[in-house]
C-alpha cells in the first residue's frame, strides 16, 4: 500500500449546541471536499456532540476527511473533566464499515470504537499540546488562546 500526505485546511471556528468547535478538514491530494459532504456533515455535528458537563470550557475540535474512495469520516472530539477527550464518529459512503450505501453525503454513526486514522491523530496530537498549553498549564486558563491555536494547514500523514 502506497501512503502519501493529504492536505489540510483550517475553515476556522464555529459555534455548535453549545459547543466552540474547531475545525478541520483533509482532503485529497487531487480531490477537494465537495461543497454537498461538508454541508451534510455539519448538519449532522451536532448529534455527535455531547451536553457540556458544566465544569469543562466547552471547548471541541472536529476533522472531515474525506477518504480516497466513497468515503468521508466526521470525527467530532470533545474535552471533559478537564483533561480527557471524547471521541464520537460519523461515516458515510463506506460499505466496509456498514454504511448503507456508497452516497459521501449520508453520515450514520460508527458502532465501533475508534479514535481517528494516521492522518486525523495529526490534528489530535496538536489539540492535547495546544489543551496543556492554553487551558493546563497556565495560572489562569486562556480558552480563547486554545480557539485561536490550530494545527497548521498543509500536508498531514508525515
Amino acid at each position: 500500500m502506497a501512503f502519501h500526505d493529504k492536505e489540510l485546511t483550517v475553515p476556522g471556528t464555529v459555534e455548535v449546541a453549545g459547543w466552540h468547535v474547531k475545525r478541520y478538514h483533509i482532503d485529497q491530494p487531487d480531490r477537494r471536499l465537495e461543497p454537498e459532504v461538508v454541508e451534510s456533515a455539519y448538519a449532522h455535528l451536532p448529534k455527535l456532540l455531547p451536553e457540556p458537563d458544566g465544569t469543562t470550557p466547552p471547548a471541541s475540535w472536529v476533522v472531515l476527511h474525506r477518504g480516497a474512495d466513497t468515503g468521508a469520516y466526521l470525527l467530532a472530539y470533545t474535552w471533559f473533566w478537564d483533561n480527557v477527550v471524547e471521541c464520537r464518529i460519523a461515516i458515510a459512503g463506506q460499505p466496509a464499515l456498514d454504511c448503507p450505501d456508497d452516497d459521501p453525503t449520508h453520515f450514520v454513526p460508527l458502532d465501533r470504537p475508534g479514535a481517528g486514522c494516521v492522518w486525523e491523530l495529526g490534528v489530535l496530537e496538536h489539540e492535547r499540546a495546544a489543551w496543556v498549553r492554553h487551558l493546563l498549564a497556565p495560572d489562569e486558563p486562556d480558552l480563547a488562546g486554545y480557539l485561536a491555536d490550530t494545527r497548521a494547514a498543509g500536508p498531514v500523514g508525515h
